[in-house]
């Protein structure tokens, strides 16, 4: 059975380690951030905590697997999960974030059932990911840039037809187009979203749609 220092050690354990995760994810501004990861890791680390209470409660007198409720929690965290992917246009959020609650659920039973060295080293090599990784992958990795060019036109097919050529000389691959009429206006709000092969490129469209005849206004838009 579990002394109540055993309990408070467990459980600060997964406050803290739940905590400095999801505190990474709340600087990057995900809905999912650091109080979301403590409470996952808290509630993970109970639910292990109260299958081994069970087991030794009870074991004598009932058959008791203390590993169901555990595979229950990691079915269970899909869902949680799920909700922090979002599908924005032709891209999608909150992978990383939901892979990093899957791995604090696992972090919370680790602590949970006292295999906590294994909850160290796991944690260790989640921060790695999220802080170094992160910052090396932009650096070294090449990926395509995905953007939102915010048009403000007359709305004549001309000018759309001017903006496709503009795109198609800075080898833009237009993954969406939305078109909305501009409140307490006759213009049109064109959006465009975009794969760039360069960040660099995008001061040079910009140029080059305001150039249009009938262009009032171009902006970007994060994706």
């Amino acid at each position: 059975m579990f002394t109540v220092t055993d309990l408070i050690v467990r459980l600060t354990l997964s406050f803290i380690i739940g905590g400095l995760i999801g505190f990474e994810r709340e600087l990057h501004g995900r809905v999912a951030g650091l109080r979301t990861h403590m409470l996952v890791c808290l509630g993970s680390t109970l639910l292990m905590l109260t299958s081994i209470y069970m087991l030794t409660a009870y074991g004598a007198d009932c058959n008791i697997d203390p590993t169901r409720l555990a595979a229950g929690v990691m079915t269970g965290i899909g869902f949680l999960g799920a909700g922090t992917i979002m599908r924005f246009r032709a891209s999608v959020r909150g992978l990383t974030t939901a892979a990093s609650l899957w791995a604090v659920t696992g972090i919370g039973l680790a602590i949970g059932s006292g295999f906590t060295s294994g909850a160290y080293i796991a944690a260790a090599l989640m921060l790695v990911v999220l802080l170094v990784l992160t910052k090396v992958e932009k650096s070294i990795v090449r990926k395509d840039q995905y953007r939102v060019l915010s048009l403000e036109t007359k709305g004549h097919a001309e000018q759309l037809k001017e903006v496709r050529r503009v795109l198609a000389e800075h080898n833009c691959e237009i993954k969406d187009l939305e078109i909305k009429k501009k409140p307490q206006s006759h213009n049109m709000i064109v959006e465009f979203e975009l794969k760039l092969v360069s960040p660099q490129q995008s001061d040079q469209i910009i140029d080059g749609a305001m150039r249009i005849e009938g262009v009032e206004g171009a902006s970007w838009k994060e994706v």
